[in-house]
């Protein structure tokens, strides 16, 4: 009998070792190195073996001009909005993990999902968190065909694959990774070692019987995937339900997708129904109130592929305290201070003794620079307590010179301004189209000074 390996895994980083050692020497922290056997050499369940495992597929060597260039058929999750974060569709054979804090809607949205496919196709959801009258349960009360959907309560990843083998489904759901564990491995669930070889396997078997697997994982307290970042690594795509205990909106984030565009944007609203998805975004962001009131101005943002209409506000009041408050929701903390500095050096406006708060409203992260120039100028209204025009809309990057940079797809974001009723826009001057819009007066400026003459 072969005698089995074992390996030394840091449980924080997932550094391997030859020994076991106090301290891990990459992350350099203490009591995290345990011991685990490294699993025997042996492939994934395949077609045609219900029993035992196959045997390692031989490798061919191709040329780039061999390969098959045929698009691989997608199907449709039968929502929209998570069809749009997937670049269009499940791609058969690929591997996508879902996260979330916890109660934002995972298995809700994904229990919907399959018991709609389940009408059309083949399909298997695995609970190890929940029993199976729990899953019932939560399916009758959403109003859920159930008559259709297969489930299986397990957490060992090799019984699940021999079950699949025996049942082909076209997409499995595993609902946790985290609760996932693999016989030849000591160690607990959970463990960076448990994860990390159960989602590499979990992966492999899809690749190789072209079966659509999605995983559920967990976050940390401070948003980010739990387990080694190697399972970001090994799937296909990986997306992020995010939302907030006191919103009923929920928004479904690409952070890694192999088909298809990165940092694509669905919004689901959530109801006692489940999650509805949310077609036209926009038109929820701009619920604005009947007053226009100094400080509130929309921003046209750019989220995968298409634009996004939200409302920025800004609020300046004289402070108190020696070092002013800079606050920011939905915001980078440290673009805030760069604008500031540059708003008093090429606007001459001076906030170093006043409060800063700016939020984005409907809980929307705006990550990308063309906000700067919105957000100028909802401070100066706020600053000087002036109201600014309810049909205007700005975007625009602003430079540590004063300069306005344009941004990309400026075209797109001024029709989606106009669709939703914007008669004014200030954008800067590269971003001016060569065709006017109808219905709408678009002010092109280059620089912080020009901007702030158009806006007041």
């Amino acid at each position: 009998m072969a005698k089995k390996k074992t390996a030394f895994v840091c449980s924080d980083c997932g550094a391997e070792f030859a020994r076991w050692q106090g301290q891990c020497s990459e992350c350099k922290a203490w009591n995290t190195v345990t011991e685990f056997r490294v699993p025997s050499a042996k492939s994934v369940p395949q077609g045609g073996s219900t029993s035992g495992y196959a045997g390692l597929v031989e490798a061919k060597v191709q040329t780039l001009d061999e390969v098959n260039l045929e698009q691989l058929p997608r199907f449709s999750t039968g929502f929209k909005e998570f069809d749009r974060v997937l670049g269009g569709g499940v791609v058969p054979g690929s591997a996508i993990l879902i996260g979330g804090s916890p109660g934002a809607g995972k298995s809700t949205v994904l229990l919907q999902t399959m018991c709609r496919l389940a009408e059309t196709m083949n399909t298997l959801y695995v609970t190890g968190e929940e029993s199976l009258q729990q899953v019932a349960m939560r399916a009758t009360r959403l109003g859920l065909p159930t008559n259709k959907l297969k489930t299986l309560a397990e957490t060992n990843v090799e019984t699940i694959c021999q079950l699949a083998l025996r049942e082909k489904p076209s997409i499995m759901v595993i609902d946790s990774i985290q609760v996932m564990h693999m016989s030849d491995i000591q160690s607990a669930p959970g463990s960076v070692s448990q994860v990390r070889e159960s989602a590499a396997y979990l992966t492999r078997f899809a690749k190789t019987n072209q079966v659509a697997i999605i995983m559920v994982g967990h976050v940390t307290k401070d948003g980010t995937l739990a387990g080694p970042k190697v399972l970001e690594h090994c799937i296909d795509c990986s997306i992020l339900l995010e939302g907030s205990a006191d919103s009923r909106f929920r928004t479904l984030r690409g952070n890694k997708n192999r088909f298809g565009a990165v940092n694509e944007l669905g919004v689901f609203a959530m109801t006692s129904q489940g999650l509805k998805e949310v077609n036209n975004p926009s038109a929820i962001f701009l619920n604005r109130g009947e007053a226009q009131t100094p400080g509130s101005l929309v921003m046209v943002i750019w989220e995968g592929t298409r634009p996004l209409l939200v409302e920025v506000q800004a609020l300046v009041d004289y402070s108190q305290l020696a070092n002013p408050r800079r606050v920011t929701v939905g915001l980078e903390q440290n673009r805030l201070a760069m604008l500031l500095a540059v708003l008093h050096r090429h606007g001459g406006l001076q906030v170093s003794d006043q409060d800063v708060f700016v939020n984005v409203v409907g809980g929307v992260k705006v990550t990308e620079t063309s906000a700067d120039l919105a957000l100028i100028a909802a401070l100066v209204s706020s600053f000087k307590n002036q109201t600014l025009d309810r049909q205007l809309v700005v975007f625009g990057e602003v430079g540590l010179g004063g300069e306005i940079r344009p941004v990309p797809s400026g075209q797109e974001r001024l029709r989606e301004a106009s669709k939703h009723g914007f008669t004014r826009a200030i954008v800067p001057k590269a971003n001016k189209p060569k065709e006017n819009i109808e219905g709408m007066e678009i002010v092109a400026v280059s620089s912080l000074s020009e901007a702030l003459e158009a806006l007041f």
